[in-house]
């Protein structure tokens, strides 16, 4: 999961700049996604979790570390790419429920990158996903994501790159 766990933090920290709605509206006279999501962000954060994917690559290669899954270009990409399409969909929820930017919503916010990444896994290469996330694996991600992602965020926070500690 690592490329699917280092582009949010790296997206906040290289964010910045047009956002992907270019400031447009829904119907509901609320933004699409809203500042938060910008192309430098999206394009930089799916960037980091490709190289964190090669680095975990080479390592698996190198040290014959057959405990991890064994991850692909394919696989490293769709990780990385579909934890930030997750993040963008949950930011489109929340702002149809009228949530504002960084308010807190429990369990989307924590899952958002899981559920993308493997929606977008299980489109394009389910082979790799049914091969390597089994039971064990799923249940230690379920319990994994909502730490890391409180300790990630609260770092953010103490660094300047988070408005808000969750």
């Amino acid at each position: 999961m690592i490329p699917a766990y280092v582009p949010n933090s790296a997206a906040a920290a290289l964010g910045g700049g047009t956002p992907i709605d270019f400031g447009k509206v829904c119907s509901d006279s609320r933004r699409v996604f809203g500042d938060g999501k910008t192309y430098r962000g999206f394009f930089g954060g799916v960037l980091c979790g490709i190289l964190a994917g090669l680095v975990e690559i080479w390592a698996w290669s190198s040290f014959n570390l057959t405990v991890l899954p064994r991850q692909t270009l394919l696989s490293v990409t769709l990780l990385a790419a579909g934890a930030l399409l997750g993040d963008l969909v949950k930011s489109f929820l929340k702002r149809r429920l009228g949530k504002e930017r960084g308010e807190s919503w429990p369990i989307a916010d924590q899952y958002d990158l899981v559920i993308g990444s493997f929606l977008l896994m299980l489109l394009i290469y389910p082979q790799w996903l049914f091969e390597n996330i089994t039971l064990p694996i799923a249940v230690w991600i379920v319990i994994i994501t909502p730490l890391l992602h409180r300790v990630v965020n609260i770092i953010g926070y103490y660094i300047g790159v988070k408005e808000v500690p969750w």
